[in-house]
């Protein structure tokens, strides 16, 4: 029994262990190589791709690819690690690529995918969260097993699992990079999530200037505010949603009363100033 010892990262090692790998195969053909079923990156940066089809064309292909026998095809290879090696051999017009071949049952593939892509940083947020989420739904994992094994705090792991509970269109501004993970996760459980997120890519907001903005809206409503008029409680929420800073609205039964402009820093101040002198 041959075992692998370097050369694929502390991570991936300590998994392989004492793998059993087939010692006469080096080479196969890429197309009887496919994709892992269980990886949880989606999009490959393109630049990246190109740039790394290059160096194929120039060095070939230097670190071999993991893979295993297919379950669903006898006759063909999946991947377990390295698939962006081999999408780049593709496309730089290679036949064939290193590989070392393992035996590992879908835990293990899954494992080794998670793995090879937290280390490299080469998942978004959201692709972190989905292989999370899958070691613990289809494996029985819990969130201090996936802590242990990825080598993050629970904490870490509990607000990027939380991501996936954002809108939709929020988790799409994630995926295309526009918001990062910091802003992403003071969004969780936020009923105007789409809406400040939108105001933060519009803003450019840092992360602590968005935290700033996600308390206005996190405001626990008093008493007086749970037997408010629904009227003024949706003009209140319409003058939030347009200007972004937090409003009270206090009115009689003689139709009197207040409006409460709250601030959490001098940028907010000077843009209600703005406001109200654009009216005079």
């Amino acid at each position: 029994m041959n075992t692998i010892k370097k050369g694929l990262g502390r991570g991936l090692s300590s998994l392989i262990g004492e793998t059993k790998v087939v010692p006469s195969m080096n080479k196969l053909p890429l197309s009887e190589i496919i994709p892992n079923k269980y990886q949880p990156r989606k999009n490959f940066d393109e630049e990246n791709l190109i740039d790394l089809t290059n160096s194929i064309k120039e060095r070939g292909v230097i670190q071999p690819i993991i893979v295993r026998k297919s379950n669903s095809d006898k006759s063909k290879y999946e991947i377990i690690a390295g698939e962006r090696r081999w999408l780049a051999a593709s496309k730089a017009g290679l036949h064939d690529i290193p590989v070392v071949v393992t035996e590992a049952d879908d835990l293990k593939s899954l494992e080794f995918a998670i793995v090879e892509n937290v280390q490299r940083h080469d998942l978004n947020p959201l692709e972190e969260a989905e292989g999370y989420k899958r070691l613990i739904n289809e494996f029985s994992y819990d969130q201090e097993k996936v802590s242990k094994f990825i080598g993050k705090s629970r904490s870490y792991i509990t607000n990027s699992l939380r991501l996936l509970n954002l809108p939709a269109d929020v988790l799409k501004m994630i995926e295309e990079k526009k918001i990062t993970f910091g802003h992403a996760k003071i969004l969780v459980g936020l009923e105007n999530a789409s809406f400040v997120a939108a105001k933060i890519i519009e803003k450019k907001l840092s992360v602590r200037q968005s935290e700033n903005l996600v308390k206005i809206f996190k405001k626990k409503p008093n008493r007086t505010n749970q037997s408010k008029d629904p009227n003024i409680k949706s003009l209140e929420n319409s003058v939030i949603e347009k200007i972004g800073i937090h409003v009270a609205i206090k009115n009689n039964r003689k139709n009197k009363g207040t409006i409460t402009f709250s601030y959490s820093d001098i940028d907010q101040l000077n843009k209600i100033i703005d406001i109200i002198k654009s009216n005079y």
